[in-house]
């Protein structure tokens, strides 16, 4: 195959190799928090959380019926019981269920003293101060009994959890006020550049507004970090040098966009090289070929492409799972579906490509996926249509309509 036909690179790490390696070195955050229920929505959990009780606490109706013992159910026919009471939730029944009684319950409530079994309303009949049974029913139908859900003493959330809404109504169930959590990673960015110029400022010949602290800052956020924007850094080694040293004061991670190409001007790598330790600096994914990883001290470091879709795409596929892991968290397997492409796609074989995608239904509700746009890694309104990303695997070449292709859902992406 020619070489403009083909976009291998031998000096780059594979992407499955570059996700290995960063897994390997990165290890939680040391430091943790002791946060009130309604504080620790999104949070990771320090420690296991066990179960001070058993759920439910008591045998309970599972229906609105009657509470009946089993032995007095027929083998055939019918039988009547005397109903004794109706006991509602939360307020248990005094007495003891003797043969041939029964008593009207509620759903949740409290099963009587003697009885085991609950028949369903809808299955009995009432005459007078008396209920119908038929046959059909089993033994200990629709009881709640104690510990079915929850044993006490059982671990409920795993050390490692990010906290959802349903887990804090599942620790507040169990009386459980406060929880200990990894404290928040601390990051700290910047973009390098001399065409960069932040929002507000005017616009030289040759200089563009700096987007990749806005998608990064966005992207940091919805993971809950402590976020700390150093801005726009010059293209000069002092200056970037200083932005090193000051980011590794304080910060757990360091992402910096920009930089890490072979260019006269690129002083990230350069810098990286003398303060810290380079892991990798190329890997064989598109968009985002030139994507830096190693350590400053204690400091996990990052560099980015430039190029504003590829900034994101590295963010996502490399550094989101290294964040989660920094926190505390391990990172869920990523969501993959595989669907029809409808639309030809061109690819070169060499690097894995996450083109933009956006995936829908067609007119026969089968989910279908086309570009989002232009491909270049600078089309950042291509990212902004796309709502998802097309995988498409390193060694594929362009890739025909009615081809199946997988797609992860940005979604998925928190």
């Amino acid at each position: 195959m020619s070489a403009k036909n083909d976009d291998h690179d031998p000096h780059s790490l594979s992407f499955a190799e570059a996700v290995r390696r960063v897994g390997a070195a990165i290890t939680p955050v040391s430091g943790f928090e002791q946060l009130a229920l309604r504080e620790a929505l999104d949070r990771v959990l320090h420690e296991d959380v066990v179960s001070p009780l058993d759920v439910p606490g008591h045998a309970n109706s599972a229906m609105d019926g009657y509470a009946l013992r089993a032995a007095d159910l027929p083998a055939d026919g019918e039988r009547e019981l005397s109903v004794i009471g109706t006991v509602f939730a939360g307020h248990p029944f005094a007495g003891t269920v003797e043969a041939g009684q029964a008593v009207r319950i509620m759903t949740g409530a409290m099963l009587p003293a003697g009885a085991d079994t609950v028949v369903k309303q809808e299955d009995t009949q009432k005459r007078g101060e008396q209920v119908v049974v038929g046959t059909g029913h089993k033994p200990g139908a629709n009881v709640r009994l104690p510990g079915e859900d929850i044993r006490r003493g059982a671990v409920v959330l795993a050390r490692g959890r990010r906290l959802t809404p349903a887990d804090l109504g599942l620790l507040a169930s169990l009386g459980i006020p406060e929880v200990k959590v990894f404290r928040r990673p601390r990051v700290a960015f910047f973009s390098t550049g001399d065409e960069l110029r932040s929002l507000g400022q005017p616009l030289g010949e040759g200089q563009i507004y700096d987007s990749n602290r806005y998608t990064l800052h966005g992207m940091l956020t919805r993971l809950g970090v402590e976020v700390i924007d150093m801005g726009v850094v010059p293209d000069d080694r002092d200056a970037v040098r200083e932005a090193f040293r000051t980011a590794t004061a304080s910060a757990d991670m360091l992402i910096t966009s920009g930089g890490v190409s072979v260019g006269e001007a690129d002083f990230v790598k350069e810098t990286l090289q003398a303060l810290g330790q380079v892991n990798f600096w190329k890997v064989a994914m598109k968009p985002g070929k030139p994507l830096a990883f190693g350590h400053l001290g204690n400091t996990v470091f990052f560099g980015l492409p430039g190029n504003p879709v590829s900034a994101m795409a590295t963010f996502y596929q490399v550094v989101q799972p290294s964040l989660l892991r920094l926190a505390g968290e391990q990172p869920p397997e990523r969501l993959r579906i595989t669907v029809t492409c409808a639309e030809r796609l061109k690819k070169a074989p060499g690097r894995l490509d996450f083109q933009r995608g956006v995936l829908s239904r067609d007119e026969h509700g089968q989910l279908v996926v086309r570009a989002a746009g232009l491909q270049g890694s600078h089309v950042l309104s291509g990212m902004s249509r796309a709502n998802c990303f097309i995988v498409l695997p390193a060694a594929a070449g362009n890739i025909e309509a009615g081809s199946p292709v997988d797609v992860e859902p940005f979604a998925a992406f928190m």
